[in-house]
C-alpha cells in the first residue's frame, strides 16, 4: 500500500467551546487533487493551518510521506515541500511582483537568487503576472495579488499544494484559466488540496471531494456524487432534503 504523501491521523483542535476538529483522518495520494468544502466557519482554513504548521493540533498526528511532522514549524515543512497559499493575500508591499517570487524560491525552495529568475519569470508568466513583475506589489489590485500568492507558493516548489480560495472574485473567463494552470501543475507531479467556494471550479479540477461540518467529513467520494447528496445540499448550500 502507498504511504500518503499528507496525511492527518485523529487530528482535534477546538478554541473554546467551537470544536474545529475532532479526530479528523485524511490521507492525500501522490499526484492526488483532492477538494474540501464546508459551511462558513467550518474549520476548513483551521486544518490548512496545521498542515502547514501555523496552528498547532489539540491532538494527534500531521504525517508527511509516512514521516510524523506534527512539531515541526511552518519553514521546515515548506523547504521539505509543502507550499500554500492563504486567502487573505499579503506580499511583501516594498518588493516588486518579480521580487516577491525570488524571495519564495530562495527561503521556500532553496535556489541561488540568481539561479531562481528563470523560473519565476516562467510562474509569473503562468499566472497571467509577467507584464507587471516590476511593478509594486502593493499597487495590484485584489485579483492580480490573489494571482501573486498562487505564483509564490509555486516558487517555493512544492510537493503538496495547499490552495485557500483562490477562485473567489475570478470572471468565468479566469476560472478556466485558472482551472488549466491547476492541471499544468499536476502534470508536473504536484499533488494538491483545495478549499473553495466556487465550487465548479472546483469540482472541475480535482479527483475526490470531502465536505467538513461540525468538526468532521461527513461527505466524500466522487465530486458530483458528493454534491448532488442530499445531506451535502441540506448542511452546505441550506437546502431541504426532501425538497
Amino acid at each position: 500500500m502507498n504511504v500518503p504523501i499528507l496525511a492527518l491521523d485523529k487530528i482535534s483542535k477546538r478554541f473554546g467551546a467551537i470544536v474545529v476538529a475532532d479526530r479528523v483522518d485524511l490521507a492525500l495520494a501522490e499526484g492526488e487533487s483532492l477538494g474540501i468544502i464546508g459551511p462558513n466557519g467550518a474549520g476548513k482554513t483551521t486544518l490548512f493551518g496545521i498542515m502547514s504548521g501555523t496552528v498547532p493540533p489539540d491532538s494527534g498526528r500531521v504525517l508527511y510521506a509516512g514521516r510524523d511532522i506534527t512539531r515541526m514549524p511552518p519553514a521546515q515543512r515548506c523547504t521539505m515541500g509543502i507550499g500554500r497559499s492563504f486567502q487573505i493575500p499579503l506580499p511583501f508591499g516594498g518588493m516588486s511582483v518579480f521580487e516577491n517570487l525570488v524571495v519564495a524560491a530562495a527561503f521556500g525552495a532553496g535556489q541561488r537568487e540568481h539561479d531562481a529568475y528563470e523560473r519565476c519569470m516562467e510562474i509569473l508568466d503562468q499566472c497571467g503576472l509577467a507584464d507587471k513583475a516590476n511593478r509594486s506589489s502593493r499597487s495590484l489590485g485584489l485579483l492580480d495579488r490573489k494571482r501573486l500568492e498562487l505564483a509564490r507558493a509555486l516558487a517555493t516548489d512544492p510537493a503538496v499544494l495547499l490552495l485557500d480560495e483562490v477562485a473567489g472574485g475570478l470572471t468565468e473567463h479566469e476560472c478556466q484559466a485558472l482551472i488549466e494552470l491547476l492541471r499544468a501543475v499536476r502534470r508536473q507531479g504536484v499533488s494538491i488540496i483545495w478549499i473553495e467556494h466556487v465550487v465548479h471550479a472546483l469540482v472541475a479540477s480535482i479527483d475526490r471531494l470531502l465536505v467538513l461540518h461540525n468538526g468532521a467529513f461527513i461527505a466524500e467520494g466522487n465530486p458530483q456524487a458528493v454534491i448532488r447528496s442530499p445531506q451535502v445540499a441540506e448542511i452546505y448550500m441550506g437546502i431541504e432534503a426532501d425538497a
